[in-house]
Formats: structure tokens, C-alpha cells, sequence
């Protein structure tokens, strides 16, 4: 056989080795760089998944917060829209069945209103159906009349179990604070732990209202 034919031979067999070797290399390579690509994504889902479960422990170790209220003309509704804001818990009103008109808070008159609380055994009944089991802690608000809470507010505490469940008051006035209405809650369930609340003007702003709830570290 010719000399430079087998010189030629040996060169195609050399160049198929070393591409052959080649090509066998970046296959290599590129099921490393898949295995690696691999192990990244597992560690970074691995990571989401951990600190979603960090997030949930958060969420489930964390107060679970009502806030709930009775408002006839309506100043109470706002402070408890501004406690939600604050919190961001829940709102839940608490709806009369029979609704307060503007004669039933004529106070200078023989009105509804002054009826019910100079009557020690009225319960107003609640059209509406509230659950607070799942709640630990409760902003209660009302308005105040004849310097107690509406008699309402004693037929939710009826209708619902509090033990153990924190409470923390808060009323609406022009002037009379909040002691005694939260004097005769504190007498007419010793089951829940009622903390000192605090009486709002109807002119109360958020900012006041938040810094109430950081002052309380509930």
C-alpha cells in the first residue's frame, strides 16, 4: 500500500478518535451540568418549602382577631373599621333583629332605647349568627348609653362561649368614659380575660387607633 495512504488512513482514524472523544466530553458535561441544574432546583424548592412552612407556623402561632360591635348611628362602625385596619383581623357587626330608628334614641324622651337599659332583664335578640370559635382575641365595641353597655351587648355574650377568649373593649361617647361599661362586662362573664379598653370620640382618627394597638402588644 502507498506510504501516503496509510499516512492519510492514520489521520481520519486519529480525527474520528478525537471526535468521538469530543463529542463524548460535552455529553458528559452536559449530564453534569442536568444532574447539578437538578440538585439546584430540588435545594431552592427544598428552601420555598421550609420557609412556606416557617410562614405557617408564623400564621398558626399568631392571635386570630375579631373585631366585633354594635353601632346604631354608625361612630362605632368606623372606630371598628379603624381597629380592623390596624389588626387586620376580621369585622363582624352585630345586627339588631329589630333595628334602632331615630325616635328609639330619643333620650329625652320615654324612647326604646332608655326602656332597654333601665330594664335589668332585657336582651335585644341579634338577626345575625356570629361564631367566634376560632378567634382568641376580640375587640368589642358599642356605643355608650346611660353610661353602660347597650343591653345587646350582653345577648352576644349570651350567645356565645368566651371562656379563655381575650377581650378588650372599646366605646364610642362624647364624654363618659369606658369604667363602667367595663365594669359590668367584667361582672357578667368572669370567664373571659377582659382587658382595660378604651373610649373613643366619634372625630378619632387611624393614627390614633393604631397607636392604641401598639400601645396594648396584644
Amino acid at each position: 500500500m502507498n506510504k501516503k495512504i496509510i499516512i492519510a488512513i492514520i489521520f481520519i482514524l486519529i480525527l474520528i478518535g478525537g471526535l468521538f472523544c469530543y463529542f463524548a466530553f460535552i455529553g458528559n458535561n452536559k449530564t453534569v451540568l442536568n444532574t447539578q441544574e437538578n440538585i439546584n432546583d430540588n435545594t431552592v424548592k427544598k428552601q420555598e418549602n421550609n420557609t412556606n412552612e416557617e410562614n405557617n407556623k408564623i400564621s398558626d402561632s399568631s392571635p386570630k382577631v375579631a373585631v366585633i360591635y354594635f353601632s346604631a348611628t354608625g361612630n362605632t362602625r368606623k372606630i371598628a373599621e379603624y381597629i380592623k385596619n390596624a389588626t387586620s383581623g376580621d369585622i363582624i357587626e352585630i345586627v339588631p333583629k329589630e333595628k334602632y330608628t331615630s325616635e328609639d334614641l330619643s333620650y329625652n324622651n320615654d324612647c326604646r332605647a332608655n326602656r332597654e337599659q333601665q330594664d335589668k332583664s332585657a336582651r335585644p335578640e341579634i338577626e345575625n349568627n356570629i361564631d367566634v370559635t376560632k378567634y382568641d382575641t376580640i375587640f368589642l365595641g358599642y356605643p355608650i348609653w346611660w353610661g353602660d353597655v347597650p343591653k345587646i351587648i350582653l345577648s352576644f355574650i349570651d350567645n356565645n362561649n368566651l371562656a379563655g377568649k381575650t377581650v378588650i373593649p372599646f366605646c364610642t361617647s362624647g364624654s363618659t368614659e369606658i369604667s363602667q361599661s367595663q365594669n359590668t362586662l367584667k361582672e357578667y362573664n368572669k370567664n373571659m380575660n377582659l382587658l382595660d379598653g378604651k373610649r373613643f370620640s366619634s372625630s378619632a382618627t387611624q393614627e390614633a387607633i393604631s397607636s392604641w394597638i401598639k400601645e396594648l402588644e396584644f
